[in-house]
C-alpha cells in the first residue's frame, strides 16, 4: 500500500498555499475516498496551457476547468494512477458565475478529477447526476474539515 501524490504548480493567477493544498487533498483521498494505493499528479495551470492540452489531447477548442488522464493498468479498485490538470483561470471565472470562491471551485475540480480516476463518468445525464452528487457531498465534507480560504497564500508587504 502506497500513496504518492504530486503537485506541479505552473500558473501565475494566484499564489497557492501548497502545504495546505497537499494536506487537504491527501485527507480527501485517504479519509473521504478511502484510497490506499494511488499515484496521482495534480497540475495547476493557466488558461493558455489548459487550452493547449484541451486542443491537443481532446480536440476541443479553448480552455476548460479540469482534464483527467487515467493511467491505471487494472480496475480502479487496485491502483489509482493518473494526472489531473486544473485551470485556475477557469476557477476564477466560474466562481463569479456561481457566486462562490475560487478556492471552492479549485477543490471541486480536484474532486471531479479524482472521481474520474475512480471510474465515475459524466457523459450521460444519469451518470452525470450521480457524479455531481458525489462531488457536492465531498466538497461539503472537505469544507467542514478545512478552511478553503487558506488555499490562498498571503504574501506580506514589507514596511
Amino acid at each position: 500500500m502506497s500513496g504518492e501524490l504530486y503537485f506541479r504548480h505552473r500558473q501565475r493567477t494566484r499564489q497557492i498555499n501548497r502545504r495546505w493544498l497537499r494536506w487537504m487533498v491527501r485527507e480527501l483521498m485517504t479519509d473521504l475516498l478511502h484510497l490506499e494505493d494511488f499515484d496521482v499528479t495534480i497540475h495547476l495551470v493557466g488558461e493558455r496551457e489548459m487550452t493547449r492540452i484541451n486542443e491537443t489531447h481532446l480536440q476541443h477548442a479553448g480552455s476548460t476547468d479540469v482534464i483527467t488522464f487515467e493511467y491505471s493498468a487494472g480496475p480502479p479498485a487496485e491502483l489509482l494512477a493518473g494526472e489531473i490538470f486544473v485551470c485556475l483561470d477557469e476557477a476564477l471565472i466560474q466562481a463569479k458565475r456561481f457566486r462562490t470562491t475560487w478556492q471552492s471551485e479549485l477543490v471541486r475540480y480536484i474532486i471531479h478529477g479524482l472521481l474520474h480516476l475512480k471510474g465515475f463518468d459524466d457523459l450521460e445525464p444519469v451518470a452525470r447526476r450521480k457524479m455531481k452528487r458525489q462531488e457536492n457531498r465531498l466538497l461539503k465534507e472537505i469544507s467542514v474539515r478545512f478552511r478553503l480560504s487558506k488555499l490562498e497564500l498571503k504574501t506580506r508587504l514589507s514596511a
